[in-house]
């Protein structure tokens, strides 16, 4: 005679087994002893970035200047965590999220303090700065569009003689004196004196120093565009040129003798860089100082680092921010400094 089956679906009136396929799998995969071992490749992948973050300065130059590559696009290696994240998730993996707190903690000691709000209000000068294209296709617009920025100090880089008559006959009017050294160039609202070019070893004018009569006393201001930085799949990131300009042109500011100092220029380098450390060791950075976020201008289209910059020396940022783009294929960036009265 066979067993009556329970409203339970079990023999005998005994409870019937949880069903191991429903609602209580994953609870119960979390629970065994598998979320110890599973995801060990996720987290030997967290624990490298982590340590690649923590040691950036221990990778060699020698090879392809692989440590600066690094460097320049240091801020995205925190990509890495949300994907490990999801990955760690799905395998069920404590040792991983465990990991994965590593790369988390040193990414925001590293860059969590740019996202916070640093802009304050106040200000005496405001400048900019925009590497313009030798290629750029609207010289004039691009003109106008720094002019808007209202900024009394405008340099501009990789001017060519074609497009330099343009900018000047554009800027004019707002900006009566102007120093022009090879193709970098100053516009100012206030005159200028004591100009010079400024030798980075490259065989070719790419920088100039002048003084600034501001109404806050005068400050000697530097215009560089150091030399371009390639990456290729036989060389690696080829710097070595630009190295040595960062080199001569951090003495050159060394030398200075002016107590209030700005550098505005294409530096072809992050703050994070290594080899800028001649001029990065005595200057401060705007963005870094007063910007908020990370402030990238390059490229254009979808900036992924600043190798833009303004640095200061003996001067006060308030703010600093990034512009709408041109024509170029960089941005413009600007910024408001405070001189010490």
């Amino acid at each position: 005679m066979a067993q009556a089956r329970t409203a339970g679906g079990a023999r005998g009136g005994r409870p019937a087994r949880a069903d191991r396929t429903g609602g209580g799998r994953p609870r119960a995969a979390w629970r065994d002893g598998g979320v110890w071992r599973r995801g060990r490749v996720i987290a030997v992948l967290a624990l490298l970035t982590g340590l690649l973050m923590i040691f950036h300065r221990a990778v060699p130059n020698r090879v392809g200047n692989l440590g600066s590559l690094l460097e320049t696009f240091l801020p995205w290696l925190g990509l890495a965590v949300p994907v490990l994240l999801a990955a760690a998730l799905l395998r069920r993996s404590v040792t991983a999220l465990l990991v994965l707190l590593l790369p988390a903690l040193v990414w925001a000691d590293l860059f969590g303090g740019l996202l916070e709000p640093k802009t304050a209000a106040g200000g005496d000068l405001t400048v900019l700065t925009h590497n313009v294209d030798a290629a750029n296709p609207d010289p004039a617009g691009t003109a106008r569009d720094v002019a808007r920025s209202g900024a009394a100090l405008i340099a501009l880089e990789e001017l060519t003689p074609k497009a330099l008559p343009v900018y000047e006959h554009v800027l004019a009017a707002r900006y009566p004196y102007r120093a022009v050294e090879g193709t970098v160039a100053l516009f100012s609202a206030y005159p200028l004196s004591a100009t010079r070019p400024v030798d980075i070893k490259l065989g070719w004018t790419r920088a100039l120093r002048t003084t600034a009569a501001t109404p806050y006393g005068p400050v000697a201001v530097y215009v560089a565009h150091m030399p371009s930085v390639r990456v290729h799949f036989d060389g690696g990131f080829t710097a070595d040129q630009r190295d040595t300009s960062a080199t001569a042109l951090g003495n050159a500011i060394a030398e200075e003798r002016l107590h209030d100092v700005i550098l505005l220029g294409d530096l072809n380098g992050t703050m994070n860089d290594r080899a800028l450390s001649p001029i990065t060791a005595q200057m401060r950075s705007a963005q870094g100082a007063a910007g908020d976020g990370f402030g990238f201008s390059w490229p254009a289209a979808f900036p992924m680092a600043r190798i833009d910059q303004i640095m200061v020396r003996g001067i006060d940022p308030t703010s600093s921010w990034v512009l709408p783009a041109t024509g170029s294929d960089h941005r413009p960036i600007a910024a408001r400094l405070e001189i010490p009265h």
